[in-house]
């Protein structure tokens, strides 16, 4: 429910890409929004409004359903006054144009002159016309005036025609509407990199040690701190398959290949002190020798010994000068498991450890977490969803770190 409450106003234009608004909006009505939609008269004849009402469960705002009641909100300047965000999608070219030319000539175009929240229009068109001087000019004045302008996708059309001009996918402009609804200025212009999922070590070109790290809660973290307006960059080897698009993802397997794309990214320095999540599970300990090709079990025998070697500690490894850095640490004693949580803080002089108790439970690959968050004299613990906890933890950071 990271919506909760969040009320979106979203208005349809006459295009095909519509039905896709639909899962847009079964989206924003899970994570907890309210959400209410503007239909423009040529949307009616893709898509019936009984349709949009039962998604949104809420009746729609349309040219005959307009009431200037003094008991009725359903207004173009009322629902503006309402709204937390107004997103325009799928938004035609046709409306594109308008509204950057100042027309408001129908309800739709109206509601926008009297929308002082933040708009997010997804276009969708023809490659023709998306990519019309005319278009593109409109497009780049509205970003000009604080409009958030989605890219477009190339894919095959409704016509036939493979290039530019779809509308986004729908979970993709719900990340954009987070990010907006849901920044902060603390994470906001704020460096945030993290790794991720199991590290893959290689025997021979065939076979490699890995463990059963999803990824899954690196990927949230880095969903949730990309929500709150960071710079993020993610170094994983899984698990990162539903991020938003515009979140840096190198994707990096091996300790040594994670441990390089780490470094580089923590390069990159913005005004803010940055923060380093190791959420990856290193292996401990990796194969001697890189065998050339497939080994053969037929030139090895009955019984084979792989010798390995002690692994790079890459968190005790990076300078962590000027950064916040978080350890993430997975125990299966609980009896030792706190102290040794404990333990990695001080050993490796970071800022918290994050230390996740795994059994029946709490196992890997699950969409929910069970995370004891340690800093140097006190504690905090959190449980259930990964995303939402998360935010959580990201929020007590906030909290913790303020001044900083």
């Amino acid at each position: 429910m990271i919506l909760k409450d969040k009320k979106i106003l979203v208005a349809v234009t006459g295009s095909i890409a519509i039905y896709k608004t639909l899962d847009l909006i079964r989206l924003y009505v899970k994570a907890g929004a309210i959400v209410r939609v503007l239909m423009s008269e040529a949307a009616k004849k893709f898509i019936n409004p009984i349709t949009f009402e039962a998604i949104s469960q809420n009746k729609i705002l349309d040219e005959s359903s307009e009431s200037w009641d003094k008991n009725s909100d359903y207004n173009h300047i009322d629902i503006a006054k309402w709204t937390d965000i107004f997103v325009i999608a799928p938004a035609s070219a046709n409306t594109i144009n308008k509204i950057s030319c100042g027309v408001a000539d129908n309800l739709l175009l109206q509601t926008v002159l009297a929308c002082k929240k933040k708009i997010i229009i997804a276009p969708a068109a023809n490659t023709n016309m998306i990519e019309n001087p005319i278009t593109i000019q409109s497009i780049n004045n509205l970003k000009n005036l604080g409009f958030e302008v989605l890219q477009t996708q190339t894919k095959e059309l409704v016509c036939k025609d493979v290039g530019n001009g779809a509308m986004l996918e729908p979970i993709d402009i719900f990340h954009k509407t987070c990010k907006e609804l849901l920044k902060t200025s603390y994470w906001s212009n704020r460096r945030a990199v993290l790794s991720g999922g199991g590290t893959v070590e290689k025997i021979d070109d065939v076979r490699y040690i890995s463990n059963f790290s999803s990824g899954k809660m690196a990927s949230s973290l880095a969903t949730a701190l990309y929500y709150l307006g960071a710079d993020v960059s993610l170094v994983s080897s899984r698990g990162f398959e539903n991020i938003p698009y515009e979140i840096d993802l190198k994707v990096s397997y091996s300790s040594q290949q994670m441990f390089e794309n780490l470094k580089l990214a923590l390069e990159k320095k913005l005004d803010k002190k940055s923060y380093l999540f190791m959420v990856a599970a290193i292996s401990d300990y990796i194969p001697k020798t890189n065998f050339k090709g497939k080994l053969k079990k037929e030139n090895l025998g009955e019984d084979w010994n792989l010798e390995l070697i002690k692994n790079i500690d890459i968190l005790a490894s990076i300078d962590k000068k000027d950064i916040f850095s978080i350890g993430f640490k997975a125990e299966m004693d609980k009896e030792f498991a706190k102290t040794n949580a404990k333990n990695m803080l001080k050993n490796k002089n970071l800022d918290a450890v994050c230390l996740n108790i795994l059994d029946e439970s709490n196992s890997f690959g699950s969409n929910t977490n069970n995370i004891e968050l340690i800093l140097k004299d006190k504690s905090f613990d959190f449980s259930g969803n990964k995303l939402n906890i998360s935010l959580e933890i990201l929020n007590r950071f906030e909290k913790e770190f303020t001044n900083e």
